[in-house]
């Protein structure tokens, strides 16, 4: 049910709050980037970015997949999380009440064009609790040390990258957090992912699986992955891609 809330939840808030970095993600000290030429390609096809599966959010609502993540991640009040790929915001909007006032959202997408319509989904909605970030394909650029959780939400098939992302994502996370990858049970160029080959590309980058649940409603599950220590990770040049199944 607080997913039909969202906007009565924070509003009242400047536009110009909304639509710009937090003062904590600007000031916040960044860890450089591995460039993209470090890493090898993916070796399978890269799907093309689309719009979401789901003919609607009130579609995807009934589904319950936004209740499933809150459950299974144990989204709470005062965590930081990035939403990497955020797109329209389906997540962005619905994850901000739940983090409350003492948390953040950080919505991360490649596509300008995205972007700009969830900045002005974030004005209108007033959400107070919400950075936009322009990102790279080999890189997220988000702040150091900072999230609890990043979650990549039916869009780890079409990351140009997957290696180079991985990697830089690894300074962004705080010790004991997660990353959280949905997608569906089908190859990446059907924009989904085989378990099998996610569960390699991410060993390959340092990363352990924690669990993998199907998710009700839908073909897809929702796989829970613990970052490497910055230390931790292989060199960029010493990773092998993985091969589809």
């Amino acid at each position: 049910m607080f997913f039909g809330v969202v906007s009565r939840v924070m509003l009242g808030v400047g536009f110009a709050v909304a639509l710009a970095l937090s003062a904590a993600a600007r000031d916040a000290a960044t860890v450089a980037a591995a460039p993209p030429g470090a890493f090898p390609k993916p070796d399978r096809p890269v799907a093309d970015i689309v719009s979401p599966i789901w003919h609607s959010e009130d579609e995807r609502d009934a589904a319950g997949e936004p209740q499933q993540l809150v459950s299974l991640l144990g989204i709470k009040p005062g965590m930081t999380i990035a939403d990497i790929g955020a797109g329209s915001g389906y997540y962005v909007v619905r994850l901000s009440p739940i983090v409350g006032a003492n948390g953040r959202v950080i919505a991360e997408d490649v596509a300008p064009d995205y972007l700009q319509g969830l900045r002005q989904r974030v004005g209108a909605l007033g959400l107070r609790n919400v950075d936009i970030v322009v990102g790279e394909a080999h890189d997220p650029k988000l702040p150091a040390r900072a999230l609890d959780l990043a979650i990549l939400v039916h869009m780890y098939h079409e990351i140009a990258q997957p290696y180079g992302l991985l990697y830089n994502l690894v300074p962004a996370l705080k010790p004991g957090a997660r990353i959280g990858i949905v997608d569906a049970f089908a190859a990446t160029q059907s924009h989904g992912t085989p378990p099998s080959l996610l569960r390699c590309e991410l060993h390959a980058v340092g990363y352990r699986e924690l669990s993998l649940d199907r998710l009700t409603g839908s073909d897809a599950y929702l796989a829970i992955f613990a970052p490497p220590s910055v230390a931790g990770r292989p060199r960029p040049n010493s990773i092998a891609a993985c091969k589809a199944p």
